[in-house]
Order: structure tokens, then C-alpha cells, then sequence
């Protein structure tokens, strides 16, 4: 039971220096250790960008678009949320510039403001923190973490901050605690570390009225004594408040790497919180994926292969499962367009398969060349999303002999296996219109997908425009591939899986949305034991 907690308590994370040094994995660290200690945790992430949500980004420019259970389409670092904390979060846990502004703008025409002047400071600032506070009530959570995207001095970051900078003016200092995250980079061949961009950066911070509590400092290195307390006195903070953040394993050795550093109890006594910590089952975890006894390789064939942030979910979908079955996942990553140039060398070498969930053309044909070599060499195959429909379509042109294909790929074949869905066609929007969040599946029993769920209704998250034609399902089951998950009316297809195959199964949802270090995905361990259950009894091709 959730201890007793007066009034909402604040942890407000930034950054410093540069972008991209791991504040998402800090603040979910932050929440990992709280939760450990018997209170509830929520987090909000703010995103400095005009976009109302991730769903129209280029998985190349921003990462994966991580799907909500109320089909949020947001910023990555709320799948470690979800992921550290082991919640359910909303599209409301997500703010954006866009959506701020738009918000005061749709106010303002409404005439919410009564004929005065809106400006940045205080309406969009006010609903800033109108905003965090009611989710921070709403989601029933007695600590909310915070964290600020982009970097301190950024001109798209100062409404944030001046928003969170009169949260704190409001809550009281001993509901709410900033911790500023920096780089504390090595110079020279003395290795040197330099705390001169942190003094920078903090001087930037306070130079807003913004006073860090905590120093997170980041480097390949933990810091040395000498640098902390540099670190401490240039930046008003006590040594034991710089914590140092050294590139870990994995990062899920992080909350740990924080907890020893005495990070949690400095927050729980400035926060005048009682102390029951249990790490357990985290460190039980922790200790399995580092101490792994067996070991495949599975390939992915997506086209965002150059920037592994676009299927961040799936990676740490393998971990989940790789602690779960003993087995350590290494990813072959596998350009989908290179298969089309025939440069498919890599496929001869796999235990397993994976086909992500994408969009468009570009690589579809190289998809489906590795779709057909997994399902004619009995390799274990998974595909999500676009990888279901192109395993469909693949089947379709291989084993019935079919002229077929998606409408997203070839709007004029002669078979439409996959077309757009009906409530979907004539829309023009393309931000928050596709098929999102999460539906129910029903199961059918004495199937793969029955064995690896062991019920016979599930829920998971989707994110397509496109689905199985109906007026196909029949032939397809005739000749062998079985739709063995359905929605609820039958109509949609939602799992297909080859019975005759050592493994071979796709979903029209992502299940990587839903895998948890503690709770791993089935379609995923399924896939691993698979390849593992291979790998040890075929001879290397």
C-alpha cells in the first residue's frame, strides 16, 4: 500500500550542454528508486517542438514513436517511463510546444481571456503548469517526475522553464527538487575531467532563477572525488548532490549506479519522506541479463537500421526476453533496401528473424525477400505491423501464386491483400488519425498464439492505416496460413501464424509497446526460445 504523502511532490529534471545525454533515462531511474521505496510514481515529458505530438516525425530526425495505451502517439522517453516505472501512462504525459500553444490559442478564440493581451509569460506559461500539476493530480501519483527536453539556453526551452521555474514558487522547496543533468567530458591524454561546460551550463540555469538541487554529471568515467567537489563548489551544491553518471552496461544497471551513490536517500530526505527500499526483484533482473548462458543472432530488416533509437522498443523488447528465457540477443541489423540490391549475405546467417513496422514504400520488396527466405529455410520469423501485412502479401505471391500486394505499396494490383482501412479512407489528416492504442484480440485456442498468451483474450497497441482483406481470409486459411487473432467482431486480423514452420508468426499490433524488464512480451519470447531451439539443433547453413 502506498504510503502517506502531504501534497504532490515535484522532481523537475534539465539538461545541460548538449542534447541527448540520457535525461529520459535519469528521470526514469529517478522514478524506478521512488517506486522502490513503496511510493507512486507518474512522469511527464516536455518536448520544446511545435509538433503537437511525435506521430508525423521521421523516425530518422526524433526516434521511435513509442503508442500509449490511449493511443498517444509520443516522445520515446515515455516508453522507458512505462517501462522503469511499470505504468500506464497518457497522451496527456506528454507536452509539447504545439500543443501548449494550441491549447491558449483555441482559449483565445474562444474569448477564455476576456479581451486581454496573451502573451508567453503568463498564459502559455500558466498552462504549462496548470498542465503538469492536473496530471500530476489526475494520474493519483504522490511523486511527478518532470523532465525538460532539450538543452538550458535553448530560446524554444525558456517557457518551460520559466513554467517550472514558478512551479517551484508555488509548490514550496520542499515539494519539489531540480536535478540538472550535464556532460563532464575528458580532455587530453592526461584524462582530465573538465567541469567548465557544467559551470556554464548551471550559470545558465540560474541565471532564470532556476537553483539545481542535484548534479547528474555524464561521461564514459565516473566522476573522481576531486571533480565533484569542483563541481559542488562552483555550482552551490553540496558534494554528496553530485552524482556521477558513467556510461553503464545497460540502462538498467542505472538506478542502481544512482541508488549506490546515496542519490535516492537525498531525495527522500529533502522531500522528508520515510525509507523502505526493496530493489529486489530490479536487481534480480539486472544481475540475469549480465549473466546470460546462451546466446542467437536475429536479424532485423527495417530502413531506419542507421539510427537504432527508431526501434528502441524492440531492443529492449529482446532484453525482456532474453532475461526470460537465458538468452542473450544479438541484433544483426539488416538494410531492407540492401536486400533489394540482392546484397542479402547476412540472412544465411540468423537464427531468428524480426520484420518491423514501417511505412511506405522504400524497402517493402527487400522485406518481403527476407519474409520468404525465413519461411522457406524454417528460420524463426516475427514480423510486427508492416511485417504482418508483408508476410501476408508474401504468402500470397509465393504460395498461392497470387498477382497481389498492399494498396500502400501498389494502389493498382490486381489483388488487394492489404487495403486501407474503411473508417481511414478520404481522410487528409495525417498526425492522430490512424488506427491507434489499445484494442482487444481474441485468440484462438490450440494455435501458437494461444500457447505463448495461455488465454484466449488479449490487449495490445496499434498504430496502422491498413489491414488484412477480408474477401481473402478464406483462400489464405485454405492453403495453409492461419489467422489465429482476430478483433473481437472477426472482421480484423490481428495474428497470423504458420503451423507447419518451427516458428512463424506476425501481429497487426506492437507488442513491444507492452514488454516490461519483469513482464516481457510473449511474441518476443516466443521468437528467442524459437531461435535459441534452433540455433542448437540445425547445422550452420
Amino acid at each position: 500500500m502506498p504510503k502517506r504523502v502531504n501534497g504532490i511532490k515535484y522532481v523537475i529534471v534539465t539538461g545541460g550542454v548538449l542534447s541527448g545525454l540520457g535525461k529520459g533515462i535519469t528521470t526514469s531511474s529517478i522514478g524506478r528508486l521512488l517506486k522502490s521505496h513503496g511510493y507512486t510514481v507518474t512522469a511527464i515529458k516536455i518536448d520544446p517542438y511545435l509538433n503537437c505530438d511525435a506521430g508525423t516525425m521521421n523516425p530518422f530526425q526524433h526516434g521511435e514513436v513509442f503508442v500509449l495505451s490511449d493511443g498517444g502517439e509520443v516522445d520515446l522517453d515515455l516508453g522507458n517511463y512505462e517501462r522503469f516505472l511499470d505504468v500506464n501512462l497518457s497522451r496527456d504525459n506528454n507536452i509539447t510546444t504545439g500543443r501548449a500553444y494550441k491549447s491558449v490559442i483555441e482559449k483565445e478564440r474562444h474569448g477564455d481571456y476576456l479581451g486581454k493581451t496573451v502573451q508567453i509569460v503568463p498564459h502559455i506559461t500558466d498552462e504549462i503548469r496548470e498542465w503538469i500539476k492536473k496530471v500530476a493530480q489526475q494520474s493519483g501519483a504522490q511523486i511527478c517526475l518532470v523532465e525538460v527536453g532539450g538543452t538550458v539556453g535553448d530560446i524554444e526551452s525558456m517557457p518551460f522553464l520559466e513554467a517550472v521555474r514558478q512551479l517551484h514558487q508555488e509548490v514550496g522547496h520542499e515539494n519539489l527538487v531540480f536535478v540538472h543533468t550535464t556532460l563532464v567530458p575528458v580532455m587530453g591524454v592526461v584524462g582530465e575531467q573538465k567541469t567548465k561546460p557544467t559551470q556554464h551550463s548551471v550559470k545558465e540555469l540560474r541565471s532564470i532563477g532556476i537553483d539545481p538541487d542535484i548534479i547528474v554529471g555524464r561521461g564514459e568515467e565516473p566522476l573522481n572525488q576531486q571533480t565533484k567537489e569542483k563541481i559542488a563548489l562552483f555550482c552551490d551544491v553540496p558534494v554528496e548532490g553530485v552524482i556521477s553518471a558513467p556510461d553503464a552496461k545497460n540502462i538498467y544497471w542505472v538506478p542502481l549506479i544512482l541508488d549506490d551513490q546515496g542519490l535516492t536517500d537525498l531525495l527522500l530526505n529533502k522531500f522528508k519522506l520515510a525509507k523502505r527500499k526493496d530493489l529486489k526483484e530490479w536487481k534480480k533482473f539486472v544481475d540475469k541479463i549480465d549473466n546470460l548462458e546462451h546466446k542467437v543472432t536475429i536479424g532485423m530488416a527495417g530502413k531506419y537500421t542507421y539510427l537504432e533509437d527508431s526501434y528502441i522498443s524492440i531492443l529492449e523488447a529482446f532484453y525482456h526476453a532474453g532475461a526470460a528465457t537465458n538468452t542473450e540477443v544479438n541484433v544483426e541489423w539488416i538494410d531492407a533496401e540492401k536486400i533489394e540490391e540482392g546484397k542479402s549475405e547476412k540472412l544465411k546467417k540468423l537464427n531468428g528473424l524480426l520484420v518491423p513496422g514501417g511505412f511506405g514504400i522504400r524497402g517493402a520488396e527487400g522485406k518481403i525477400f527476407a519474409i520468404n527466405y525465413a519461411r522457406r529455410n524454417k528460420i524463426p520469423f516475427l514480423g510486427i505491423c508492416f511485417g504482418f501485412q508483408l508476410a501476408v502479401v508474401e504468402y500470397g505471391q509465393n504460395v498461392l501464386g497470387l498477382d497481389c500486394h498492399s494498396t500502400e505499396i501498389d494502389p493498382s494490383t490486381k489483388h488487394p491483400l492489404i487495403y486501407i482501412l474503411p473508417e481511414q479512407d478520404g481522410i487528409e489528416n495525417m498526425g492522430g488519425t490512424m488506427r491507434l492504442g489499445e484494442q482487444t484480440i481474441k485468440i484462438k485456442e490450440n494455435t501458437i498464439a494461444h500457447g505463448l498468451y495461455g488465454k484466449n483474450r488479449i490487449s495490445e497497441r496499434h498504430r496502422h492505416r491498413y489491414e488484412v482483406n477480408p474477401g481473402y481470409i478464406e483462400k489464405l486459411e485454405n492453403n495453409g496460413l492461419i489467422f489465429s487473432g482476430r478483433s473481437p467482431d472477426r472482421i480484423r486480423m490481428e495474428i497470423c501464424e504458420l503451423p507447419s514452420h518451427p516458428y512463424f508468426i506476425a501481429s497487426q499490433f506492437h507488442p513491444e509497446f507492452k514488454s516490461h524488464p519483469l513482464s516481457p512480451a510473449p511474441l518476443f519470447c516466443g521468437l528467442v526460445k524459437a531461435s535459441l531451439e534452433q540455433k542448437n539443433k540445425s547445422p550452420p547453413r
